[in-house]
């Protein structure tokens, strides 16, 4: 499994708004300073989230983003899933698709399902104020 840049930056992002959570909104510039990162390619990153329900956006003067929630109702698993799509190493262990016709003689349908099931549990299991509690302090 690798996460894409776009799934890395979209959390990057939800991080970043999570730590200056305050309810006003921020520039989209002023993110991509302490992040780094181009406002093209962040234009693109807040466009999904902000489908997703998961931020405010306001244009004008004073607009920019802000997350639509408390950070803690946020589950980092959800925030990379709408940048990804799910997490199935394969197919036919992913929720919701239809059962393979070989799964019942298949020797590693249980492997492949124990490892989503595994990847999933982990990547839902922290939220994002969890993630912004644990950051390194810096120096």
């Amino acid at each position: 499994m690798r996460i894409s840049t776009k799934g890395r930056y979209g959390l990057r992002v939800m991080t970043d708004l999570a730590v200056h959570y305050n309810g006003e909104y921020i520039a989209l510039k002023d993110i991509a300073i302490r992040l780094d990162i181009t406002v093209k390619y962040l234009e693109q990153i807040v466009t999904a989230l902000n489908k997703a329900g998961y931020l405010e956006s306001m244009r004008g003067t004073n607009g920019g983003h802000r997350l639509a929630k408390d950070p803690s109702e946020y589950v980092v698993g959800d925030i990379l899933r709408v940048m990804e799509g799910n997490f199935s190493p394969v197919e036919c262990s992913a929720e919701g698709m239809e059962e393979c016709p070989l799964s019942d003689t298949c020797a590693s349908l249980n492997f492949w399902k124990g490892l989503d099931d595994v990847v999933n549990k982990y990547i839902d299991s922290y939220t994002l104020d969890q993630l912004v509690m644990s950051k390194p302090s810096q120096k």
